[in-house]
């Protein structure tokens, strides 16, 4: 064969992969919540099984297996075999729930002689780790991970593909909720800083913001060069033709600590982000940005990356919004001081009222009948697309901080227990797999797409039916919970 006719094939098949990999209007948000909820169905399961019969304490290899098994596995099966009947797998996960505690309680070991819970010069920890936001931000990240992979192949619904102009997909709230969730940390050193009654000048802000930047920076040129060096099968509609989420994440540092000035003024991150989305919403519909972003000629560096450029500011408000929500849930006290039940009710309440206005708010955009009709598009982050967003994430955050509650009260109980005592009650109340995804999770999230990259460039996997679809994806998800589990035993955090 001529090498001509190599090259000809070899852009037919990657023009057949741009096509597949893309979507038009993605599926039904009802439809991706039915999936995304079989992840708090599997931690309902692995709750049940710890708080009732302590089956992760010892961390056998039988308890990782299962803890794979439940946090991995499921999600894999919710947007694989199960993708049609998610609420099954749901119930599935759920029904052992009555079973494990018609067992008998295995009995409690004696605990040694202990000093007494404070000491006097240890106060509580004012911003101490929580369960429910590791398991949230841990099954965020695989799910991240698992569908960047599963998109190439057969087996994962084209309805759950990033769409291409308008729509929603499972897809596209991955890469909305992961910007959220880094958002949602981001609140820790500002609030760092108001325990300590300190304020960071703008310009100590904006070179520590830039520093930060630059090895996401140096990350967007290293995928950027790789995919143009490999020919990789790229969608120049997702973010440009040289843009790559990578670059997204590495520009928002700077322009948040540059919000961080105007909170003064409006003392509210979400009034911040709402007003952001919207004057970006304006701007889409009262100006030729919207025919440009997507149907604008490609004849300079500015116009071949548009779309990356202009959805920054959508995803610079969903990382607001992250804040927002960061501002009252990483703190272990209320305003009022209240600890214990009382402060995980007005917890709950809180996020329950703020999904309530999240979901209100996309509602009055949204839809057709009594709101903007406006579509969704993830293209261009537009304010529905931001509102659907932040209304998903506060959402989930909600069921996982209901099921912590149900199952492991003694996790809420701060300002009652001393430092190891409370690193004891959070290890005994949260996944040791979802927490090693959490601790290094952009660094896992980069290496599942270098081991993207490698199975693309040596598996036709357009021609792979369900069972070897299947039997990659899970070689796959156990190399990258090898690695962060690995990470994680050897005490390694590598911050990007």
């Amino acid at each position: 064969m001529s090498r001509a006719a190599e090259q000809a094939i070899k852009a037919s098949y990657k023009a057949l992969k741009e096509d597949f990999v893309s979507n038009l209007t993605g599926g039904d948000i009802s439809e991706i919540n039915y999936v995304t909820a079989v992840a708090p169905a599997a931690v309902v399961l692995w709750s049940a099984l710890q708080s009732r019969q302590n089956f992760f304490r010892p961390y056998t290899p039988i308890a990782f297996a299962v803890d794979f098994l439940l946090n991995i596995g499921a999600i894999l099966l919710a947007t694989t075999l199960y993708a049609n009947t998610p609420i099954l797998l749901s119930i599935l996960l759920i029904a052992p729930v009555a079973i494990i505690y018609s067992l008998p309680k295995p009995p409690t070991p004696k605990k040694a002689k202990v000093p007494p819970k404070q000491t006097k010069d240890e106060a509580p920890n004012p911003l101490p780790k929580k369960p429910f936001l590791t398991t949230y931000r841990g099954a965020m990240l695989v799910v991240t991970c698992l569908a960047i992979l599963a998109v190439d192949f057969r087996i994962f619904p084209r309805r759950f593909a990033k769409v291409e102009n308008w729509g929603t997909s499972l897809m596209d709230v991955g890469v909305g909720s992961f910007v959220f969730s880094a958002g949602l940390v981001a609140a820790r050193p500002i609030l760092k800083e108001q325990l300590a009654g300190k304020t960071t000048p703008l310009g100590t802000r904006l070179y520590q913001s830039i520093r930060h930047s630059i090895p996401l920076l140096v990350l967007g040129f290293i995928r950027l060069y790789s995919v143009k060096g490999l020919d990789y099968a790229e969608h120049v509609t997702e973010y440009g033709v040289h843009w790559n989420f990578f670059f997204t994440l590495g520009f928002l540092p700077p322009f948040v600590a540059l919000f961080q000035s105007a909170f003064q003024f409006i003392p509210s991150y979400a009034g911040l982000a709402i007003l952001l989305g919207a004057a970006y919403q304006i701007a889409l519909e009262f100006t030729p940005l919207k025919a440009f972003v997507l149907i604008g000629p490609r004849t300079n560096l500015f116009n071949k990356n548009r779309e990356g450029i202009f959805s920054f500011i959508g995803y610079l408000a969903i990382f607001l919004a992250g804040q927002h929500t960061g501002m009252f849930i990483l703190p272990a006290h209320s305003s009022s001081g209240a600890t214990g039940i009382k402060q995980r009710k007005s917890l709950l309440l809180k996020l329950a009222a703020w999904s309530g206005i999240w979901i209100l708010l996309f509602f009055l955009t949204f839809s057709y009948s009594y709101g903007l009709s406006l579509a969704v598009s993830r293209r261009l982050a537009n304010l529905p697309y931001f509102l659907w967003i932040a209304a998903f994430n506060n959402t989930q955050i909600l069921a996982f901080c209901l099921v912590e509650t149900v199952f492991f009260p003694q996790a809420y109980k701060h300002g009652h227990l001393t430092r190891k005592e409370e690193d004891d009650v959070y290890k005994g109340s949260t996944s040791r797999v979802l927490e090693a995804f959490n601790r290094n999770g952009l660094a896992v999230f980069l290496v599942a797409n270098l081991g993207t990259g490698v199975v693309n460039l040596t598996v036709n996997t357009l021609e792979v039916g369900s069972l070897g679809a299947m039997g990659i994806l899970m070689g796959y998800a156990v190399c990258l919970t090898g690695l962060a589990a690995g990470l994680d035993v050897y005490d390694i955090s590598i911050k990007m």
